[in-house]
C-alpha cells in the first residue's frame, strides 16, 4: 500500500511504501540528508485543516526523527562539554539538551492521527534546533532591515 502525503507549500509530495527505509529502521539512523526534506515536509503540515497524514506514516517519521535525533544529542552534548561552564551559549546548549532528554525518550504516541502529526511535528523542530546548536544547520537567514 502507498501513501502519499501532499500539500507543501511548493507541492512536494513524499510517498510511503511498506518496505522502504521508513518502515524497517534498524538502529542506524537516516542521513541527515534523507531527512532534512521530510523535516520540511512535516512542518509544512497545517494540522488544523483536517487532512491529516496516516497514522503509520507519522509513526514511522517519528520512529526516523527520534533515531536521528539521538545521534544528535550525542554531538550536541559534545559540543556542550566544550564550552566554557559559565558561558551564554552553554546555558542554551543546556537547554536544548534538556528538551532532547525529554522529547527523544518519550514513548510512541499512539492512537490518533493529530497527535501522530503533532509529535512528528515537535520532533521535526527539536531536531532543527539540535543542528543549530552543533552548528551544522544552514545560517538563519539574515533580516536586511536590521543589518
Amino acid at each position: 500500500m502507498s501513501v502519499t502525503l501532499s500539500g507543501t507549500p511548493r507541492n512536494a509530495v513524499v510517498t510511503h511504501k511498506p518496505g522502504d527505509h521508513m518502515t524497517g529502521l534498524t538502529p542506524v539512523s537516516p542521513h541527515k540528508a534523507e531527512l532534512l526534506p521530510l523535516v520540511e515536509t512535516v512542518l509544512s503540515w497545517d494540522l488544523n485543516r483536517g487532512s491529516l497524514p496516516e497514522v503509520d506514516v507519522s509513526l514511522d517519521l517519528v520512529k526516523a526523527f527520534t533515531a536521528y535525533g539521538r545521534v544528535l544529542e550525542g554531538d550536541l552534548a559534545a559540543v556542550c562539554r566544550r564550552l566554557p561552564a559559565d558561558s551564554d551559549l552553554r546555558r542554551g546548549t543546556q537547554a536544548t539538551l534538556s528538551e532532547a532528554a525529554r522529547r527523544l525518550y518519550m514513548p510512541p504516541p499512539v492512537g490518533s492521527e493529530r497527535g501522530a502529526a503533532q509529535r512528528a511535528q515537535n520532533l521535526a523542530r527539536l531536531i532543527q534546533a539540535l543542528l543549530r546548536g552543533t552548528g551544522s544547520a544552514a545560517p538563519a537567514p539574515t533580516d536586511e532591515a536590521t543589518e
